[in-house]
């Protein structure tokens, strides 16, 4: 009797653990669903798969950007998407990144209606791309402005001096593969260099009077890099309103748009190239590890302004 009690409480031992990794393979498999679903159906689970606002965030350091162009064209193509919501936080970055961004939203904002939502930064690039919407708002504290362009590079000429290097050249003409870090440059270099400057910000400049109603002497008036509140934003016609998201709806609402429509961000769709190696599953793991992601810490440092290249339209570089 006795062994045959042992049986018995080994038997019921089995069964709570078979029982415990049934549910938790229930558990995984169902993760597995959803997140397989999210990946091949994510329309339906995020909400685009109705008539919705859409609104995409343009934030950080602005360079090309191949996904957030197809994004938006995609955006454009939805018939879903009745109206767009920028929302955008941005020292600026690269001219010809702003470039490329602008004229997206141009394409889109000719088939609906899109609005600019600065949060505390839209500056230089990032406020070149604010001019692409049909409005903007902004916080009475968000700093709008900072229109101009600029290259910066380094002259390590002194540097070399001390260390005793000495770099030698042949050159097919003087201003071949200049300026160069390892020499001063001369008056011809940096006249060369000036030309592409304001040739850029004649562009630049340009847009904003289009884009603001503005006369060219008007425009230029507020291009000489400076940066303004909201409010002063409004008094110089940077900007259409002082407000946020609820601001923006209501003039959206103006443009015909259903005000109690859903706003559904639609994000970075990188994701969705490969589970296990994209950058959504590396944050999860950070996340599930207490680290930092890798491109947080490396925004939250300034970091990425370091690599900038070529014409800059960027606040503080």
């Amino acid at each position: 009797m006795a062994l045959r009690a042992d049986d018995l409480i080994d038997r019921r031992r089995l069964r709570r653990k078979l029982t415990f990794w049934r549910v938790a393979a229930l558990v995984v498999a169902a993760a597995g669903l959803v997140a397989l679903s999210t990946w091949i159906y994510g329309d339906d689970f995020t909400g685009t798969a109705v008539d919705h606002i859409a609104k995409v965030k343009i934030e950080g350091t602005i360079t090309e950007d191949e996904e957030l162009i197809k994004r938006l064209e995609t955006i454009r193509q939805s018939s879903r998407v009745k109206a767009v919501i920028l929302s955008i936080d941005s020292p600026g970055g690269t001219t010809v990144g702003g470039e490329s961004i602008y004229e997206e939203v141009r394409k889109l904002a000719a088939d609906k209606p899109v609005v600019a939502e600065v949060g505390t930064l839209a500056a230089s690039a990032g406020y070149m791309i604010a001019t692409a919407a049909d409005h903007i708002v902004a916080r009475k504290s968000s700093i709008v402005g900072s229109i101009g362009v600029l290259i910066q590079y380094p002259d390590v000429s002194g540097l070399m001096d001390k260390l005793g290097i000495k770099l030698e050249e042949v050159k097919s003409s003087p201003l071949k593969a200049s300026p160069s870090p390892f020499k001063p440059t001369n008056d011809d270099e940096r006249a060369m260099v000036r030309k592409l400057i304001l040739d850029s910000y004649d562009w630049f400049v340009g847009i904003v009077a289009e884009r603001r109603n503005m006369t060219k002497p008007e425009a230029l008036a507020l291009a000489d890099g400076s940066i303004f509140t909201g409010r002063q934003a409004v008094a110089n016609k940077l900007i259409d309103a002082v407000g946020g998201e609820t601001e923006a709806i209501d003039w959206l609402a103006t443009k015909g748009v259903d005000a109690k429509l859903k706003v559904v961000e639609w994000k970075n769709t990188e994701s969705r190239g490969g589970f296990l190696f994209s950058r959504a599953m590396a944050k999860t793991v950070a996340s599930a590890l207490g680290l930092p992601d890798a491109g947080d810490v490396i925004h939250e440092i300034g970091a990425d302004r370091l690599f900038l290249d070529g014409l800059v339209s960027v606040w503080h570089p």
